[in-house]
């Protein structure tokens, strides 16, 4: 086997749980092959690199194997080399929980002091 569908390929490498949700990610321009937006019928060749946007980020995977069939964790990890950069930790600042209500005076400094946004300067 010489190439394989785009689509095909990230679903058979776990990358997406159905095919028609990486052939949806195709259509919305989510997935890129050496640098171009592809459709999810176009064909990938091994040592292709693949730039899929998942949650806001990027995600490099540049293709070892070829894979049309799903296949286990294990293996379908050998399918592919992973070059995506580690990502910082961002804590959840001043969020609160859904149906709290308003926050309360001192609570809302709290949360302007969380993000950096101090009113110092007013006083």
């Amino acid at each position: 086997m010489e190439a394989a569908r785009v689509d095909s390929w990230l679903w058979a490498i776990r990358v997406y749980k159905t095919r028609s949700a990486a052939t949806t990610a195709c259509r919305a321009g989510h997935v890129r092959v050496n640098g171009d937006k592809v459709k999810a019928a176009q064909q990938i060749r091994v040592g292709d690199e693949l730039r899929i946007r998942i949650a806001g980020f990027d995600r490099i995977l540049i293709v070892r194997q070829l894979l049309v069939k799903r296949v286990g964790a294990p293996v379908a990890a050998l399918a592919y080399d992973d070059r995506t950069p580690e990502r910082e930790p961002q804590a959840a600042l001043g969020l609160r929980d859904r149906g709290a209500g308003r926050p309360t005076k001192r609570e809302r400094r709290d949360i302007d002091r969380l993000r950096g946004r101090n009113d110092d300067h007013l006083s």
